[in-house]
C-alpha cells in the first residue's frame, strides 16, 4: 500500500483525528436570515469522517459582526436562536464521527451595510476598479470600547460550547477585524493597540486570552494570513508578525495555528506555493496547519516533511466531500464551479457534488448508453 502521509492518525490535546484533511473555513452565504438551515446539517454531514476535523463557516459573534452585502446570508451565533438552530447541524457532525470547531469572527470595516463599522482605524477600505462593494467610513474604536469587542467574543465561544461544538477557531485573518488592528497598512493607532508589533497584537491576544478562558485552551484555534492583502490589510514585515504572534500564542497555550500560505507564484510555466511559513510554523508549539492552493501531492509532501501536522482544503473539500476517501484511492477529483460559490440556493454548488460512487455510476451508465 502506499504510505499516505495525510491518512495518518494525529493526537493533540483531547483530540485523536484519524486523518490530517481538514474541511476549510468557507463562507456559504446560505444561512438566511443569519441562521443555520437544514441544508447545512446535509453539507456538513457529507464532509464529515470517523475522527476528520470540520471548521465551519465564519460566523458572528454580534449584529454588527457581519455587514457584507455580497455574503449577507452568514450564520451567526449571538443569541440563542442561533445556538438552537446551530445544534442539529453539530449533531449531524457528530453522528458521523466528526470532529466540529465554529469560527467565529468580527468584520469590522469590511462592512458595507454598518453606517459606522467598527475598526482599529478611521480609514475606509481602499476601493479598485473590480470591487462591487461601496465600504463606508469606519468609526475607529476607543481603548475603552475594546474590552466590550473582546466579550463578544468570549460569549460568542460560550455560545459555541452550548451548541454542542468541540471547540472554537478565532478569525484572525483576510482583512477582518483582528487583522485590521495587527496589519501596519492599516492600523494608524497611536495608543496602546497601535505602532509597535506588540502593540498592534495585543488587541487580537486579549481575543484569545478571552477566549480561552471561557471555553479552555485545548478547544481552541486561531487562523493567521500575515502574508495576505486583503481588503487593503497588509503588512511590511509578515515574517515577524507571523512569528511573534506564534511566541505569544505559545504563552496561551491554544490548541493549533492555522496559517494561510502568500498566494501562489509561477515559476517555470507552473503554479507553486511560496512556502513562506517555514519560520512561523517552528515558532509555534502546538498543532499547525497550512492552507492555499494544497493538492494531495502537495499536501503529502509538506505533512512527510514536518512543515505542518494537518492540511486545510477549502475548494476541493466543496467539490469533493468525500475527499479524504478520493485522495486514499489517489481518485478524479470533481471540479468546483466557482460561479455557485456564494449563491443562496440551498442545493446547487452546496450539497450537490457527487460522491465518488455517484460519479461511478454515472460513468457506467454512459458506457451503456454508448
Amino acid at each position: 500500500m502506499e504510505s499516505i502521509p495525510l491518512l495518518s492518525p494525529c493526537e493533540t490535546g483531547r483530540f485523536r483525528f484519524s486523518h490530517r484533511i481538514v474541511l476549510a473555513p468557507l463562507t456559504r452565504n446560505r444561512s438566511y436570515g443569519n441562521l443555520p438551515q437544514s441544508h447545512a446539517m446535509l453539507y456538513y454531514s457529507q464532509r464529515a469522517t470517523e475522527g476528520g476535523l470540520l471548521i465551519a463557516e465564519a460566523t458572528g459573534v454580534s449584529s454588527d459582526a457581519q455587514g457584507m452585502s455580497l455574503i449577507l446570508h452568514t450564520p451567526g451565533i449571538w443569541t440563542k436562536e442561533q445556538v438552537e438552530a446551530w445544534k442539529p447541524v453539530v449533531d449531524a457532525v457528530h453522528a458521523k464521527g466528526g470532529i466540529f470547531f465554529c469560527q467565529i469572527w468580527h468584520v469590522g470595516r469590511a462592512s458595507d451595510m454598518e453606517k459606522e463599522p467598527i475598526s482599529s482605524t478611521g480609514k475606509p477600505v481602499e476601493m479598485n476598479e473590480d470591487d462591487h462593494m461601496d465600504f463606508p467610513i469606519p468609526r475607529c474604536l476607543a481603548v475603552e470600547e475594546i474590552p466590550n469587542v473582546v466579550n463578544r467574543f468570549r460569549v460568542a465561544a460560550r455560545n459555541a460550547m452550548d451548541a454542542g461544538f468541540d471547540g472554537v477557531e478565532i478569525h484572525g485573518s483576510h482583512g477582518f477585524l483582528l487583522e485590521q488592528f495587527m496589519k501596519d497598512s492599516v492600523n494608524d493607532r497611536t495608543d496602546k493597540y497601535g505602532g509597535s508589533l506588540q502593540n498592534r497584537c495585543r488587541f487580537a491576544l486579549e481575543v484569545v486570552e478571552a477566549v480561552v478562558a471561557e471555553v479552555g485552551s485545548d478547544r481552541v484555534g486561531i487562523r493567521l494570513s500575515p502574508y495576505a492583502n486583503y481588503l487593503g490589510c497588509h503588512d511590511s514585515d509578515p515574517d515577524a508578525l507571523g512569528v511573534y504572534m506564534a511566541q505569544e500564542l505559545n504563552k496561551r497555550s491554544i490548541l493549533y495555528c492555522s496559517a494561510v500560505e502568500p498566494e501562489m507564484v509561477t515559476v517555470d510555466g507552473k503554479m507553486q506555493i511560496p512556502h513562506r511559513l517555514h519560520e512561523m510554523r517552528k515558532a509555534f508549539n502546538g498543532m499547525f496547519m497550512v492552507g492555499g492552493g494544497y493538492d494531495r501531492e502537495e499536501g503529502n509532501r509538506v505533512v512527510a516533511d514536518g512543515y505542518a501536522d494537518m492540511v486545510v482544503y477549502g475548494r476541493l473539500f466543496l467539490a469533493n466531500p468525500d475527499l479524504p476517501r478520493r485522495f486514499h484511492l489517489n481518485a478524479p477529483l470533481n471540479r468546483y464551479d466557482r460561479s455557485t460559490f456564494y449563491t443562496n440556493d440551498p442545493v446547487v454548488g452546496y450539497t450537490d457534488y457527487p460522491f465518488l460512487e455517484d460519479c461511478e455510476l454515472m460513468i457506467n451508465e454512459e458506457k451503456l448508453q454508448v
